[in-house]
């Protein structure tokens, strides 16, 4: 004889997830302000790196094409000194050797310089590409050479480096997390303080953060893919 099958009634969708989890998520919804704080810090020392790089990056990337012996030399040493070093040494060395306060600072100064260093070659790779034809041309027409690299050399290398712009921006932006070694309130510091509150939601504390990295991410790469297709040199040619 067959035994019966007991009748199971069906159960709801919501059951089956872990109620340990869905309070989890409430932990990490419920402090969801506390992180999007840490977000604004994040943005503001990615803009403010960015802009101190991109200030120091691009004379360095000129000099570095147009300059003397010496300079040229002195200019390429610190970029190959800064690139080579690791981020978070010289972040640690801004904020305790350095002396350099508040964290925010120290951290901007720190990612800046770095970022000079990898701009400066954007800059430089982007400046030589354009044709040696069209510093001639200017030149011919009268312009010195000044202003032939002033007006016709710059404008159009400013245009060619966007893609590789749009890559040390997201660089810079992960690097921020590096912050978290001289204790700088980001996103990446918030996120291990709760951790410290709830250890059992840290993947939900990840996941969380990780969609806004993305969205930060991913937002700014379509508005510098805009920018680029509005200022496309037409034809491509340099």
């Amino acid at each position: 004889m067959i035994p019966a099958i007991p009748f199971v009634p069906s159960t709801p969708f919501v059951s089956l997830v872990p109620l340990g989890a869905l309070a989890d998520w409430g932990f990490v919804l419920g402090n969801a302000d506390y992180l999007v704080g840490g977000l604004a810090i994040t943005i503001a020392l990615t803009v403010a790196s960015i802009l101190l790089g991109f200030a120091a990056g691009f004379p360095a990337g000129l000099i570095e094409v147009y300059g003397g012996h010496y300079s040229e030399a002195f200019v390429a040493s610190l970029g190959v000194f800064f690139r080579g070093t690791p981020i978070v040494v010289i972040i640690i060395v801004m904020f305790f050797v350095v002396g350099i306060s508040p964290a925010f600072l120290a951290a901007t100064f720190a990612l800046g310089l770095r970022s000079a260093a990898y701009q400066s070659q954007i800059f430089r790779g982007a400046i030589e590409s354009v044709s040696g034809g069209q510093m001639e041309a200017a030149r011919a027409v009268g312009l010195s050479r000044l202003q032939a690299i002033r007006h016709v050399i710059v404008p159009q290398a400013l245009r060619r480096s966007i893609p590789g712009f749009q890559n040390e921006f997201t660089i810079v932006l992960k690097d921020t997390s590096i912050a978290f070694a001289i204790g700088l309130a980001e996103l990446l510091t918030r996120s291990y303080d709760l951790f410290v509150q709830r250890t059992t939601a840290v993947l939900e504390i990840v996941l969380f953060i990780s969609l806004l990295y993305f969205l930060l991410t991913f937002s700014t790469n379509r508005v510098l893919d805009a920018l680029r297709e509005r200022f496309v040199i037409p034809g491509g040619e340099g």
